[in-house]
């Protein structure tokens, strides 16, 4: 196998690279043993869950052994009375839900893609929920990880499962965001939440970019618990409409969500509307039974295909970044006009309740001039952010895409502490390697 390894590199960007061989574990027993095999044979371990990954994360790009938790996909231990749930690695969030469906209890977290939880969890995903019920990494309680030495270790304790603790240092967050790199998860526990007693969705067009991304602040500045609060430019708004059979207006557009009682929900959507009406925005276009929600998220989430299908033909390169809420206005509004002035195909989606937005650039992979175009901006847009004290990714990773960014965000400093705990847990450097450092 060794032999066969390939690290050929074109610039700084590494050959996407099939591993050399795939296993399919079905227990964790089996993980550990198939872990201490590659630690004898110095092999490169790279987990996969569904592949649904944005930077890079599942490329072998020293080859090794994928290690496909597909195969590990069983709901293990649900305590309903007290909201959480142990998965293994191979469960999805949409499987997990169905497998809620009668509990009255769910799961929020929800990104575009049906993902792995335990993937979720490598990469401290997040989605449209988010603004209400946090990422990944305020809903994980507890992991059990196969070290790269085929060692099990579970971060709060075997079996643990404590709304909070203060017990020693945070080893479960230091996993959450790990992206493979210390470890394979083969077992979440997951905070789960009741269902609210009702969830109406609304969508909002405005005048302006200025006017929708404020309107966001100032809701969330009015302390209304807003489920979900997304917004769409004008070119997202009209690759949805078509790719998904929608009428709205093609103008800045926020999609908004309400979960509670029906006495909460009167006074947060009251609230809401006079701010929104106060920044020009439109009256509300209401989405209340299930059926018209589901319609209405489904065309969020399928944002990704939208904006491929105004191009046929065409690849897209979804990049995101962060920034604190109040500075939304103002990198959002200075990417519009960089994606204006540098002619780019960039429809920009974001979960700007919390202050991230995604850039889906649409380019022709033939051109070598809009390739360097986009590369360049995605660049600029990163750095943007992280000049606004934001981060160049909100829920997407590091992987192999925004190494160089990192080092810039974090510093010298926290990198090499980065390192040290990279080489504690992973002496070889076998797990998932060359990834985020």
């Amino acid at each position: 196998i060794g032999s066969r390894r390939r690290e050929t590199c074109r610039g700084d960007t590494w050959d996407c690279r099939p591993p050399d061989v795939v296993v399919w574990p079905r227990s964790v027993e089996e993980v550990s043993a198939l872990a201490k095999i590659c630690h004898r044979h110095r092999l490169p371990i790279v987990p996969f869950g569904t592949g649904t990954g944005l930077e890079g994360g599942v490329g072998a790009v020293k080859g090794g052994v994928c290690f496909s938790l597909r195969k590990m996909d069983r709901v293990l231990d649900l305590h309903q009375e007290d909201f959480d749930v142990t998965v293994e690695p191979g469960v999805t969030r949409k499987a997990l839900n169905s497998y809620l469906r009668d509990t009255g209890l769910w799961f929020p977290v929800d990104p575009g893609a049906d993902a792995s939880l335990c993937g979720m969890a490598a990469t401290s995903a997040s989605g449209t929920n988010a603004v209400r019920y946090g990422t990944m990494r305020e809903n994980v309680l507890n992991l059990e990880v196969v070290l790269a030495d085929g060692t099990v270790l579970h971060t709060a304790g075997e079996g643990r499962r404590p709304r909070k603790t203060s017990a020693g240092y945070n080893l479960t967050n230091l996993f959450v965001g790990s992206e493979g790199t210390l470890g394979v998860l083969t077992k979440a526990t997951l905070r789960l939440y009741g269902i609210p007693e009702l969830m109406v969705s609304t969508v909002c067009s405005f005048p302006s970019v200025q006017a929708a991304v404020d309107s966001t602040v100032q809701v969330l500045q009015a302390g209304i618990p807003i489920a979900r609060i997304e917004f769409l430019d004008d070119v997202m708004m009209d690759a949805c409409n078509r790719f998904s059979g929608l009428s709205y207006a093609v103008s800045p557009t926020l999609f908004l969500e309400f979960h509670g009682s029906e006495k909460s929900l009167e006074e947060q959507v009251t609230i809401t509307e006079d701010i929104t009406r106060g920044n020009g925005g439109s009256d509300f276009s209401w989405a209340q039974d299930a059926e018209t929600r589901g319609q209405l998220w489904k065309a969020r989430h399928d944002a990704w295909y939208a904006a491929l299908a105004l191009r046929p033909g065409c690849k897209a390169y979804a990049t995101d970044v962060c920034v604190p809420i109040s500075l939304l206005p103002h990198i959002i509004v200075e990417t519009k006009k960089d994606l204006t002035e540098n002619r780019l195909t960039g429809p920009i989606a974001g979960h700007v309740g919390d202050g991230n937005f995604h850039c889906l650039m649409v380019l022709d992979p033939d051109d070598p001039d809009e390739v360097q175009r986009v590369h360049q901006f995605t660049e600029r847009l990163a750095r943007r952010a992280l000049s606004l004290n934001g981060t160049c990714t909100g829920e997407h990773g590091v992987g192999l895409g925004k190494r160089a960014l990192l080092q810039e965000e974090v510093g010298p400093l926290a990198i090499d502490v980065m390192r040290r705990l990279k080489a504690t847990l992973d002496p070889e450097n076998l797990m998932n390697p060359g990834k985020i450092l």
